[in-house]
């Protein structure tokens, strides 16, 4: 470990009497902080990003708004935590694509997100082409296909329904947030591992995996808003969140362990699964020769990688969703009218979702919401060799790139002088059909060769259990509770989406 120099013992001092200072009297320092950041002696514009860390996500909106889409963020001298932030959609269409090879995650955000080791999230270059290529192959088996869509299907029936019963017939409150983050955990591991850890049940219980991806996102967040020596600092000394980082990484070494053991006995025995998990193992490395899937890390780092991914991002754009229908029912009559019009009188085998297709007005709506509301709010890049970014902004080697993809899709340059309207009609076409949006402006699926595989996986889950809750069930949400996003990688609710649920006599009533 490397040893804390008296500089950084002076800086962490000099940091904690500001800070303090700021947090005693923020008042006159809030509101000049709103538009116009103040760039402090030595400690840069920290401080203040720290006072406003509660409305990030506004301040972001109404920063990059005036700054023309580009804003440089300037950190504590010697930290490294200078950020060029853009939403400027030609600058991301130049950084994602044009010029992809110049743009990589880098040895620093691979050090900040270390929890997901050499995964597909971390990857760079020559490995990173490896894992893409084996993860087409593998998103691309029918086989593979039919066995998330079955697992989807069979989590509903199984395990969604009888909760919302339950949740209707004893008339409790509900906090919507945590049952989507259950599903999605469940649905997740088990495309994953052919395995159901059954966090969604009438017992809700405490599952540790699904714990230690909470607590290492909020740990990369943190990592994120501290200097760099500070929570180096914490994490060598064992205590805070880099304490539960520590324990965390913990957890999944020993749950990988298992499941990873579990699954090599099984294919020892013949038994040939779909699941991603097995899919890997029996990759032939032949074809991709930087990928071991033999080793226990490898396997691991994939596994957590494909966990946080798979449950946090469609969890979130679920919860945002229902949130969204509240504060919309003209959107929700319409849904409710096409899904009417549109459903099968049998949907037929479980394989069988052609007719979710047809729910154009309900794609759109989705859309809309993820557009407001991206479950990753935010995406880093660093360019290899200098350049200079369409918008003029020269950058170094190494520069921190960030997108703001929450602002991004506020933006009034960006998406017209009604972007801060929920309507679902800017994604319709004059046919009638869906209105594909450029990528680089919707970045919800990312872009470029980076494109995200599940997107189409994702986009279908996600209609699945609308309809499935819709067809079934009047969601009515408590009044007077407030909702704001936390601050974090994942854009959750921070208190949670409290329901009620009540079943409905008959489908789409």
């Amino acid at each position: 470990m490397a040893p804390i120099g008296l500089f950084e013992v002076l800086f962490f001092f000099c940091f904690l009497i500001l800070y303090y200072f700021l947090i005693k009297k923020p008042l006159g320092f809030k509101k000049d902080f709103h538009s116009n950041p103040r760039n402090w002696p030595v400690l840069g514009m920290l401080p203040g990003a720290l006072v406003i860390l509660h409305r990030l996500y506004d301040w972001s909106v109404d920063v990059l708004e005036n700054a023309n889409l580009t804003f440089q963020f300037i950190g504590p001298w010697l930290s490294g935590m200078d950020i060029l932030i853009t939403v400027d959609p030609e600058n991301i269409n130049y950084i994602l694509s044009s010029n992809f090879s110049n743009y990589i995650k880098g040895p620093e955000y691979q050090e900040v997100f270390e929890a997901y080791g050499d995964g597909i999230v971390n990857s760079d270059l020559e490995l990173w082409r490896n894992l893409r290529k084996a993860s087409q192959v593998i998103f691309g088996d029918q086989g593979f296909q039919n066995f998330t869509t079955s697992t989807t299907r069979s989590k509903l029936k199984d395990g969604l329904v009888p909760l919302f019963n339950h949740f209707a017939k004893e008339e409790m409150v509900v906090d919507l947030q945590d049952v989507f983050q259950r599903f999605m955990f469940d649905t997740t591991f088990i495309s994953l591992t052919g395995f159901d850890m059954k966090s969604l049940s009438l017992e809700m219980p405490e599952v540790g995996f699904a714990n230690a991806l909470d607590d290492v996102g909020d740990a990369i967040m943190y990592r994120h808003i501290t200097p760099r020596f500070l929570w180096k600092l914490q994490k060598w000394i064992g205590v805070g969140r880099e304490k539960k980082m520590t324990e965390a990484n913990a957890t999944f070494d020993r749950v990988c362990a298992t499941y990873v053991s579990a699954k090599r006995d099984e294919i020892k025995k013949g038994k040939s699964g779909e699941d991603l998990l097995t899919l890997f193992m029996k990759l032939d490395t032949t074809k991709f020769e930087l990928l071991n899937p033999s080793d226990d890390k490898f396997l691991k780092d994939f596994t957590v990688g494909f966990m946080a991914a798979g449950r946090d991002s469609t969890a979130s754009g679920l919860t945002w969703f229902f949130w969204n229908m509240s504060e919309n029912p003209r959107v929700l009559t319409k849904i409710l009218q096409e899904i009417k019009t549109n459903l099968p009188t049998t949907t037929g085998s479980d394989q069988d979702t052609s007719y979710l297709n047809k729910l154009v007005y309900l794609h759109c709506a989705l859309s809309e919401s993820l557009r407001l509301f991206p479950p990753i709010p935010f995406e880093r890049k660093s360019p290899i060799k200098p350049d200079v970014l369409p918008s003029g902004h020269k950058v170094k080697s190494a520069t921190n790139i960030m997108f703001f993809i929450y602002a991004m899709g506020r933006m009034k340059t960006v998406w017209g002088e009604d972007a801060m309207e929920f309507k679902p009609e800017r994604w319709i076409s004059e046919t009638g059909g869906f209105k594909h949006q450029p990528s680089y402006k919707f970045l919800s699926f990312n872009a470029g060769p980076r494109t995200c595989l599940g997107k189409n996986l994702a986009i279908n889950l996600m209609k699945a259990v609308i309809v499935e809750i819709l067809q079934n069930y009047e969601i009515k949400f408590i009044n007077g509770q407030k909702i704001e996003p936390k601050p974090g990688l994942v854009l959750y609710m921070k208190h949670g989406l409290k329901v009620t649920i009540t079943k409905k006599c008959s489908s789409l009533e």
